[in-house]
C-alpha cells in the first residue's frame, strides 16, 4: 500500500473530482489512480458514487478482437474488473486495500465496434466480503452485452499492507 499522506483525499472524493473536471495537479488519494491497466486499455470512469462506478471504452475488433473477428471476452473482463474494483475502492479507506476472490462472466452478444459501458454495484456488502454484480452495454443501443459477478474482501491492517 502506498505511503499515506495527511492531505489525501478519500478515493470518492478523489474521483468524483476527475469525473467532474474538477480535480487539481496536487489531488491525491492512498490508492493508484489512474491504475496502469486502465490507462493501457483506455478505460475511463464516467460516473461514480458510494460503491458505484461505470466504466467506459471505446472497442474495435481491429485492435480488440478474437479469431472469430468480435472483441475478445477477456477485454470485456477486464472492463467488468475495472468497474468492480473502481466501484469497491470508493468504499476503502486510508489503511485498507482489496482483493477479488471470484469473478464470473456470462457473455450475452458479439460487439465489433462500439463504446461499451460497464456499470458495477453492489449486491451485498458485510464488514469484509462484498458480492458486486456488473452490466455492460453497448452506448449506441443500450443492449446488455454481458454480465459479471464478482466477490471482494476488504483488507485492513497488516493484510492491506503492499497491495
Amino acid at each position: 500500500m502506498p505511503e499515506i499522506v495527511s492531505n489525501q483525499l478519500p478515493v470518492l472524493e478523489f474521483l468524483q473530482r476527475r469525473v467532474q473536471g474538477t480535480s487539481r495537479p496536487e489531488d491525491r488519494t492512498h490508492m493508484r489512480y489512474p491504475t496502469a491497466i486502465s490507462e493501457l486499455l483506455d478505460f475511463e470512469i464516467v460516473a461514480i458514487g458510494s460503491g458505484t462506478a461505470t466504466v467506459g471504452v471505446d472497442v474495435d475488433a481491429a485492435c480488440h478482437g478474437n479469431q472469430q473477428g468480435t472483441v475478445h471476452g477477456g477485454f470485456l473482463v477486464e472492463l467488468a474488473d475495472a468497474a468492480i474494483g473502481t466501484a469497491h475502492s470508493t468504499l476503502m479507506g486510508p489503511e485498507e486495500s482489496f482483493t477479488s476472490i471470484d469473478l464470473r462472466a456470462v457473455f450475452l452478444r458479439p460487439v465489433w465496434r462500439d463504446t461499451l459501458l460497464a456499470h458495477a454495484a453492489p449486491t451485498h456488502s458485510g464488514m469484509t466480503i462484498t458480492h458486486y454484480h456488473c452490466d455492460i452495454v453497448r452506448r449506441s443501443d443500450g443492449k446488455l452485452v454481458a454480465t459479471a459477478t464478482s466477490t471482494v474482501m476488504t483488507l485492513r491492517g497488516d493484510r492491506a499492507t503492499g497491495r
